[in-house]
């Protein structure tokens, strides 16, 4: 999508839904089942196009809080990590529905330099090993400052190579943008069932 920049999607600039629009009316003219995103900060954009378009929309990994929230039970927290958590804030929680976002614990990477320049900046050659040090050690620091945390949601599109080293770290079930768009495939694609039952 032409133009898409995380500086454009951190200030939720709504000038990009134009774009979003004209790439998914392509994608559904070639028969898509389903439209998906990776960044979580399209959720501003998700009822709009959802509105619109004939097939599922699935634009944003933040869609998955409902479902993690109700399997780690009411008394437990959902850890979010996120690029930038001055721009994670309640407009854009509202937009998905979200009255109250006290059952999350949100921590952002805008304060990890590597992760910085190469991710929000876009200006530096992105170092996995280093941003994964950087992600692990902000995950490690939400679970031991607030134990109940039962869950982390990766919410980056950048994020999900790291989730494997995150799980290790916390020993906690590890959402990202990629297990939310296996699920949707796993409903708009379904495969026969065989074996026993």
């Amino acid at each position: 999508m032409g133009g898409f920049t995380t500086k454009r999607a951190l200030e939720k600039d709504p000038s990009i839904f134009e774009d979003l629009l004209e790439a998914s009316r392509e994608l559904e003219n070639q028969g898509v089942r389903a439209v998906t995103g990776d960044c979580g900060f399209m959720a501003i954009h998700q009822r709009e196009l959802a509105k619109i378009l004939d097939v599922p929309v699935f634009l944003s990994s933040l869609l998955q809080i409902p479902f993690i929230s109700s399997i780690i039970g009411e008394d437990n927290k959902l850890g979010i990590i996120t690029a930038d958590s001055r721009s994670l804030d309640a407009p854009l929680f509202e937009s998905l529905g979200f009255e109250s976002t006290e059952d999350l614990e949100i921590r952002g990477l805008q304060d990890q330099d590597n992760f910085f320049k190469a991710v929000i900046e876009e200006e530096e050659t992105l170092d996995p090993y280093a941003i994964e040090e950087e992600v692990v050690s902000k995950a490690r620091q939400m679970a031991a400052e607030e134990p109940k945390v039962k869950a982390l949601l990766l919410e980056c599109s950048c994020l999900p190579p790291y989730g494997a080293a995150v799980q290790d770290a916390v020993h906690l079930p590890v959402f990202d943008y990629i297990t939310m768009i296996e699920y949707v495939y796993s409903a708009v694609v379904k495969r026969r069932f065989s074996g026993f039952m």
